[in-house]
């Protein structure tokens, strides 16, 4: 199994794969999101979209207002009313389905968001045995060994038996943040199956196994049979595609082995995985993660994102021919999901690392129109979003997030343009240009871009187009470029912008 990939496959072989996370961190509650996704299926496929990666489905510790990430119990996807409402935020599990049956009839592949790392809400108070660490350090035990009562116990009354009688307790839990009566610290669970926390492959704040809430003990044996039961009888119920595998990084790697093996193996489909293990200029921790969990799962490339946010913070002071180093899509790409922001970088989340309006298009093109990597486009880029909420001074904040401008065009290119032979033009630090010949079923494009003036870079597109003109798909340029005999052309582009140039029959 060593090194294994699991490729990216696509309904139509002839198209280029491309997702969009549908959700982000402030989207609409009220139970929307799923009747959006069924009426928006027909224009994501127009546009080239072949994947859609949803939030988490299921029902968190805050019920309707939960964005999912306070994952409470795995099998209510909006049927019971738990925690203060039937429906999730996205809506009930009827609309969540549909969603779903609207996508697959368009051959858009559906990714579900996996949150295995904690549990949050617990339903009544256990008395165990734990110790508290240094929250900086969680291998320094900073108490002796005390009894703590803390929310460890889920029964899911509102569910009662139905799909699952499995219950947590405390045996089920490495650590917790909460103990009655006390001030909140990390307790350390002293358990039978281990009183120090589960290995992980970097030594960030002494080790990361805890995150928050309820930590999981994947060491338990019980729980594993329970995580590879429930994942099973999910995919019966929605014959996902795909996971999207929440906070690697506080997350035993040898458990998702075993999970992702599990999974394959019972649905008897090729099912995709992606993780997110975020650390921005940390290349070798991405690669080691790919190393030790034998190449069973893609990575989203956060050293790329945050190469987009500082390229877009430093304008035409950044070199554009650095946009790459130290990222998994030029070291790996075969395991490289790109994307340009996702819900945890967006502003006023904790991981806030936005890329400026103005580089956007610039970046969209570096990671659609590329042979390398497996784009991720996110929902306010192609929707726009509009929210308010507090910044680190605890101050409100409204934040208007434009729709990228030239998205869609972009995305058509990628659709109908990004293929064949890839020729570089990296020679300037702050004008990159490309092309791509095309194939026997699609006409190739040049695209050039600039974080800095306006340039006219000569590009070879091949002499298949000798004699043609090509124009800006963008519509930057109004001018039309001439290809020469040898399949040569000079592409401008106008300053701090990008360009894509096809051929005008098209």
């Amino acid at each position: 199994m060593k090194n294994f990939h699991y490729i990216v496959e696509t309904k139509s072989s002839s198209m280029n794969p491309t997702m969009i996370q549908f959700f982000h961190w402030y989207s609409e509650g009220n139970g929307k999101l799923w009747k959006q996704t069924a009426k928006e299926a027909k224009h994501l496929a127009e546009s080239g979209i072949t994947s859609v990666w949803f939030p988490p489905a299921y029902k968190g510790t805050s019920g309707g207002y939960s964005i999912g990430y306070d994952a409470y119990d795995l099998y209510d996807l909006g049927e019971f009313d738990q925690k203060g409402s039937v429906p999730t935020k996205y809506g009930n599990r009827n609309d969540y389905l549909k969603a779903i049956k609207a996508l697959k009839q368009q051959n858009i592949e559906v990714i579900v968001d996996i949150v295995l790392g904690h549990k949050a809400g617990g339903d009544e108070l256990e008395k165990f045995k734990a110790v508290k660490v240094d929250e900086n350090n969680r291998e320094k035990i900073i108490s002796d060994v005390i009894e703590i009562e803390s929310y460890t116990k889920f029964t899911f009354p509102g569910r009662g038996k139905k799909y699952s009688d499995f219950e947590w307790n405390f045996t089920c839990f490495s650590g917790v943040d909460y103990a009655e009566g006390m001030d909140s610290h990390i307790f350390k669970i002293q358990s039978e199956y281990g009183n120090d926390w589960e290995e992980m492959i970097d030594d960030e704040k002494g080790n990361y196994d805890y995150l928050m809430y309820n930590d999981i003990e994947h060491r338990n044996p019980f729980v594993r049979e329970e995580l590879n039961t429930w994942a099973e009888w999910y995919f019966k119920l929605t014959d996902f595609d795909g996971v999207r595998l929440d906070a690697l990084k506080h997350i035993s790697f040898d458990f998702y082995k075993e999970w992702l093996t599990m999974l394959r193996s019972n649905s008897g489909k090729n099912i995709f995985a992606v993780g997110e293990y975020w650390a921005p200029g940390h290349l070798h921790l991405l690669q080691k993660y790919i190393e030790v969990t034998e190449g069973c799962m893609s990575l989203f490339d956060s050293s790329l994102q945050n190469n987009f946010h500082t390229a877009s913070r430093e304008g035409g002071s950044y070199d554009l021919r650095r946009i790459f180093d130290e990222t998994l899509t030029q070291a790996d790409p075969m395991h490289s999901v790109s994307l340009v922001e996702n819900h945890d970088t967006q502003p006023l989340q904790d991981l806030e690392a936005p890329v400026e309006a103005w580089f956007k298009p610039i970046a969209y093109a570096l990671i659609l129109l590329r042979e390398n990597g497996y784009p991720c486009i996110f929902y306010p880029d192609l929707y726009g979003a509009h929210y308010v909420d507090k910044d680190r001074e605890g101050n409100d904040q409204e934040i208007f997030l434009e729709k990228v401008d030239g998205i869609e065009e972009l995305l058509r290119a990628r659709k109908d343009h990004a293929y064949g032979l890839q020729r570089d033009y990296f020679e300037d630090a702050n004008c990159l240009g490309w092309t791509r010949e095309g194939d026997d079923e699609h006409s190739g494009c040049a695209v050039v871009l600039s974080n800095k003036d306006a340039y006219e870079k000569p590009m070879e597109v091949g002499t298949r187009y000798s004699g043609q003109n090509f124009t800006d798909l963008l519509k930057r340029s109004s001018e039309k470029v001439s290809i020469d005999e040898n399949g040569w052309g000079n592409f401008p582009v106008p300053a701090g912008n990008v360009s894509v140039w096809i051929p005008e029959s098209v």
